[in-house]
């Protein structure tokens, strides 16, 4: 059993069927690339584990409770994150005070964003969001404006806000979409350092096979709504089916 329990899930959208019989296993403290062309179903698969859509068909399980049903603050709490395509954070708020966000969420749950004015009587919130801060290397743009950074940068004080929630599972959609590649490259290594400094599960959803092949355990392939093959990264590589699929497209 993985951490991560997907089974015989469907969904359609009218005449359109995204998802059919999909089944997938995310085993504990791996790090699980889910990849396929355009419209193979990727981020409708997302959706339905972090409870933005509910499949029509199937389970989703994490940790032996079903996620079906359970709001996305709900999912949440029970130790799921997620970094989406385009970095979610508050542009209008300075580095730290977005780090402040999910510090407050994790200790209180609901909570007023006036609460902010109140963190010097808050040293226990504020020692973790500088924590994290020196954690993403960003302790020195505490006090930028958010909207004023790099999309890497960006990317990774998102990334930093979900690791303060402590998760046990980081869903990933295209964390690097859009990035130069040194920032693409400065992402990876990131990853990498979480995986080996946590104890965490990753499942990442990736169009670039550079970041796919440096971090992936495991690898799921979908076309067209199903899954095509699951397997390791250097089978997947080769595999003629994968090749015709999706990465012939980007040869």
């Amino acid at each position: 059993m993985g951490i991560l329990e997907v089974k015989n899930v469907g969904k359609r959208f009218g005449g359109l069927q995204a998802l059919g019989d999909v089944n997938l296993s995310v085993k504990e403290n791996t790090v699980h690339a889910i990849i396929g062309p355009n419209g193979a179903g990727k981020s409708t698969l997302l959706n339905c584990l972090v409870g933005k859509l509910i499949p029509d068909t199937g389970s989703v399980m994490f940790d032996g409770q079903s996620v079906l049903g359970r709001k996305p603050y709900e999912i949440n709490q029970m130790g799921i994150s997620r970094v989406f395509q385009t970095p979610e954070i508050f542009g209008d708020l300075s580095v730290l005070e977005n780090m402040l966000i999910p510090c407050f969420a994790k200790r209180d749950g609901a909570f007023s964003l006036n609460a902010i004015t109140s963190v010097p009587s808050e040293k226990d919130v504020l020692e973790k969001a500088e924590a994290m801060l020196e954690e993403m290397n960003m302790a020195d743009k505490r006090h930028m404006h958010a909207a004023s950074m790099s999309r890497g940068d960006k990317r990774r004080l998102e990334i930093g806000m979900c690791l303060s929630q402590e998760p046990r599972l980081l869903l990933l959609d295209e964390p690097t979409a859009g990035m130069a590649r040194a920032d693409t490259n400065n992402t990876i290594d990131l990853l990498k350092e979480i995986k080996e400094q946590r104890d965490i599960t990753i499942a990442i959803i990736e169009h670039d096979m550079h970041v796919v092949f440096s971090l992936a355990d495991r690898i799921t392939v979908l076309a067209q709504g199903t899954p095509l093959v699951e397997d390791d990264p250097q089978n997947i590589r080769g595999n003629p089916k994968v090749r015709e699929a999706y990465l012939g497209e980007s040869a």
